[in-house]
């Protein structure tokens, strides 16, 4: 059996799930970037918040790639630090328009300060790392120290 909805009101009919939601659990479960401190305590336990960067992780045979899509975020608004076997990648994704709670139909992106630190599998030399950033895709090289670097032995007869 198909149902057959518009947009509109298939909208208009998540609005009033979301109204009920609100009744039943209070506003709490609906969070916007203007929610953020200024207004007692509706939505204090947000403003100390620190969104999780997504990443991929990967190797080649010389070296650990980590790459992460960051959006909205200037390469000079980026830290990436590495001590011993862990690199950490902090930054601020700014929202440039202030849009009320009730006004949207849906909020999935994160706006605000987010991090990411990943412990690194291999023994690496971090002096050479590379950081590039592309099109919104920052990319972190770090070679390999050379034991850790793979080794593939040929198996022989005997």
């Amino acid at each position: 059996m198909a149902i057959n909805k518009t947009p509109k009101s298939m909208v208009e009919d998540n609005k009033k799930e979301d109204k009920k939601k609100n009744k039943l659990f209070g506003d709490k479960n609906t969070v916007s970037v203007t929610d953020q401190g200024g207004d007692g305590d509706k939505d204090e336990w947000f403003t100390d918040y620190e969104g999780q960067l997504a990443i991929d992780v990967y190797q080649t045979p010389a070296e650990i790639v980590i790459k992460a899509p960051i959006a909205g975020v200037q390469p000079d608004e980026i830290d990436v630090s590495m001590a011993d076997d862990v690199v950490t990648i902090k930054g601020e994704r700014k929202s440039s328009t202030v849009v009320d709670k009730e006004n949207y139909y849906y909020q999935e992106c994160y706006w605000g300060t987010f991090s990411r630190s990943v412990v690194l599998p291999v023994a690496t030399d971090t002096e050479n790392a590379v950081a590039t950033f592309k099109n919104g895709i920052l990319t972190v090289t770090i070679p390999k120290e050379a034991k850790a670097k793979t080794k593939k032995l040929k198996v022989k007869t005997v």
